[in-house]
């Protein structure tokens, strides 16, 4: 049964986060608490949770410290944080240096719950393949897809198959990969393919997050032009780099529209959040003109070099 351990000094907001997590009868779920870094290190030597929900701004130690500490001693238990206006700067600091994901204070209420079930699905890939042959010197995906968004966990799934195959960096890498990977499928997938807009966007999300498909998704999905769109998939996973390129057919958008990777005006931005997963856990990020072609780059380090 996992355990999400909420990390706050606010009372109020502590339990309001737990509440929000235990929402859904049927996640078998523990929530824990600590109220600031310290103390959840403290309840860590006893139990290791399969996640972690932090918020920055903490006495005694903050999030940023927080996600140092925890991939120093557990690279596995990934962290998520929650930021508050003035912590931006901080935050992306903290996505720079091992942090699984963040979700804007102001959005708790509609985006905690899936980016936790997101992380964690993420996570429970990386263990069931993580003893997979090391034997493999490159390996290659390419793919042409309908319309249809429920396809996205399972190539999600063999991305993860494909990295640890090959031992490709360490476990908060190939999560970070993959939840970038994973971000540009979505953005393919219901922003181009389906136009989708922001609010109908959420709410497909919610419901891919639970195996179950949105009215409004369903419906876009019946309609023309988008209909019979498509998004093509290509992987490239060598000794070297895991290169990702996902194309769909719609409209495209502005490419100097995308978040700057170190503004920190972007996390409160609900509709740039993928966006900035993407240039934080990728190397190199490349819009085509057009805007509905992007190129994604993770470099493996060379024996001796860190992971970062």
């Amino acid at each position: 049964m996992p355990i999400i351990l909420v990390v706050d000094d606010s009372s109020v907001d502590r339990h309001l986060a737990g509440r929000l997590l235990s929402k859904e009868k049927d996640l078998d779920w523990v929530i824990e608490y600590a109220s600031n870094g310290r103390d959840a290190l403290e309840f860590m030597r006893d139990f290791v949770p399969d996640a972690i929900v932090t918020d920055m701004m903490m006495p005694e130690m903050d999030g940023l410290e927080l996600v140092d500490a925890v991939r120093a001693r557990y690279p596995q238990v990934p962290v998520i944080l929650v930021t508050g206006q003035g912590s931006e700067e901080l935050a992306l600091k903290a996505l720079e240096r091992g942090a699984a994901s963040y979700v804007p204070k102001g959005q708790l209420a509609d985006k905690l719950l899936d980016t936790v079930k997101q992380v964690l699905a993420v996570g429970r890939a990386e263990c069931r393949h993580r003893r997979l042959s090391e034997c493999f010197v490159k390996s290659g995906l390419s793919l042409q897809m309908d319309n249809d968004p429920s396809l996205i966990p399972a190539l999600v799934d063999q991305a993860h198959r494909m990295l640890a195959s090959m031992d490709y960096n360490e476990t908060t890498e190939r999560m970070h990969v993959c939840i970038a990977f994973e971000e540009a499928l979505l953005n393919a997938f219901c922003h181009g393919t389906l136009e989708l807009s922001a609010h109908e966007l959420t709410e497909a999300r919610q419901s891919l997050s639970e195996g179950g498909v949105s009215p409004a998704l369903m419906l876009r999905r019946s309609q023309q032009p988008c209909r019979d769109r498509r998004v093509y998939v290509e992987i490239q996973i060598d000794r070297e780099k895991a290169v990702f390129v996902v194309r769909d057919e719609g409209a495209g958008f502005a490419p100097a529209s995308a978040p700057v990777r170190r503004d920190p005006k972007t996390l409160e931005r609900g509709g740039g959040r993928g966006l900035v997963l993407m240039h934080n856990f990728m190397d190199e990020v490349r819009f085509n003109q057009k805007g509905n072609e992007v190129t994604m780059v993770k470099y493996k380090p060379r024996d001796g070099e860190s992971e970062s």
